[in-house]
């Protein structure tokens, strides 16, 4: 299964023929040969015949290079990569040796560059010995780590930018209907709701001079609900009252996917429906993991719903189903563009920085050294994304040249400006990115 699934994800990201293009100019008119796939890789009672896995790295086409290397950048992920392959061949051995090398780059208080190759060669360990070094799987989901990721959205504007064109998508489709003055938001993750914090102060910029705006979010919690989600709601419902918009939050608790309907949600016949999924996808399972895909399952269910939007922001990343040397290679060149540019913004001596950048190193080791239910986070690029709606049903709600231009704006108007960070709509989708390396996507959907 996983043979077929790097052969089918090969052509998908067409990669002998894109080697300078950006993953978001994939071509999908290959999602009916996806859909096929899948189905007979899910429903065949019959052995499968083994494709042999393509020698190309399906990283070549997921993204340009982050930079221009200096030559000890490019020698550290020459031997990064020299790891990986001996892990993958096996050697342990070799594999030790070329790691012993390793750790004498590596420096978690160095610069972006040696903390990234630190990172690195833990993941390495645990994917060598991980008795000794176990990779983290429950650790992605403890406060710490929740804490981290808050921090990466709250100070990365790769991130943040992708929560605001989400809010500009919903928007957007709400205005299509002026006569209209309320509407429904379904987050499946909403975090600690600084998105939503956002959206009512654009609301209130929106509404002057209109109706009183009726605004409802449903947030969905996997563990039975807690005092966090109550908090969020307080927060939201006091700055909303603020700016003189009625708003309702309510928390839907252990809801099972099958359940899943308009009616367990709360929804009103005469209300649209928008349907966020702000970095929330890439940590479901897929049918690389499990028969039953959760992921997939989930947005034909969001289909039935009949919203009018579904806004999509995902890491630019082609972590999920791909090998172990090319997940290195892709892993490495992401986060490496990532921790540049956070360097970039955040001082060194920063403590938000430091438990950022902890996080960060977690996401490295789980995506490198785990595989089946223990790689939790399983990113995606954009055009195998595009596939995956459109078999569920959905149509690409092309976002304007305007919210680019917003996003552009809004990068420019801070107080440390940086023009390595880059804004631009491609493809119906706004990129945010450093320098040449796309690092999160947005899209809408219809």
């Amino acid at each position: 299964m996983m043979n077929q699934l790097q052969e089918l994800e090969k052509q998908l990201l067409d990669d002998e023929n894109d080697d300078e293009g950006d993953a978001v100019s994939v071509i999908t008119n290959s999602k009916s040969e996806w859909s096929e796939t899948i189905q007979n890789l899910i429903s065949s009672d019959s052995p499968i015949n083994p494709v042999a896995p393509s020698p190309t790295s399906p990283t070549s086409s997921s993204s340009s290079s982050m930079s221009v290397a200096s030559p000890a950048a490019a020698c550290s992920k020459q031997t990064i990569m020299e790891a990986a392959s001996a892990i993958s061949e096996g050697k342990t051995d070799a594999a030790n040796e070329i790691l012993t090398r390793l750790a004498q780059i590596g420096n978690a208080n160095g610069n972006s560059e040696q903390r990234l190759m630190a990172c690195m060669l833990s993941a390495l360990k645990s994917r060598v010995n991980p008795v000794e070094n176990p990779p983290p799987v429950a650790e992605l989901f403890s406060k710490e780590h929740t804490t981290a990721t808050q921090l990466l959205y709250d100070l990365s504007p790769c991130f943040k930018l992708g929560f605001l064109a989400a809010n500009l998508a919903i928007l957007d489709a709400i205005s299509e209907q002026p006569n209209c003055n309320k509407f429904h938001v379904i987050d499946f993750d909403i975090g600690q709701g600084g998105q939503y914090i956002n959206l009512l102060h654009a609301l209130s910029e929106r509404g002057s001079g209109k109706p009183t705006v009726v605004m409802k979010i449903t947030t969905i919690a996997d563990n039975g609900g807690d005092d966090r989600l109550k908090m969020v709601g307080d927060k939201l419902s006091q700055i909303a009252q603020r700016f003189g918009i009625c708003m309702k939050f309510n928390v839907v608790t252990s809801l099972k996917l099958s359940d899943l309907s308009r009616e367990s949600l709360g929804c009103e016949p005469d209300e649209p429906l928008a349907i966020n999924f702000a970095f929330k996808l890439y940590r479901m399972p897929d049918e690389s993991v499990c028969v039953e895909n959760p992921r997939d399952e989930l947005l034909r269910r969001v289909k039935g719903l009949a919203p009018r939007v579904v806004t999509l922001v995902e890491q630019e990343m082609n972590t999920n189903t791909a090998p172990l040397a090319p997940r290195v290679g892709e892993a490495s060149a992401y986060y490496g563009a990532l921790f540049e540019s956070i360097e970039s913004m955040v001082w060194r001596e920063n403590s938000e920085r430091a438990t950022l950048e902890e996080g960060l190193c977690r996401k490295i080791a789980n995506s490198v050294s785990c595989e089946g239910r223990d790689r939790v986070e399983r990113c995606e690029v954009f055009g195998k994304w595009r596939a995956r709606m459109s078999m569920a049903g959905f149509e690409l709600k092309p976002l304007s040249q305007s919210v680019a231009e917003s996003m552009r704006d809004r990068l420019n108007s801070g107080s440390r400006v940086n023009p390595r960070f880059t804004v631009r709509e491609e493809n119906g989708a706004v990129c945010f990115g450093w320098m040449s390396r796309t690092l999160t996507v947005a899209s809408a959907w219809q």
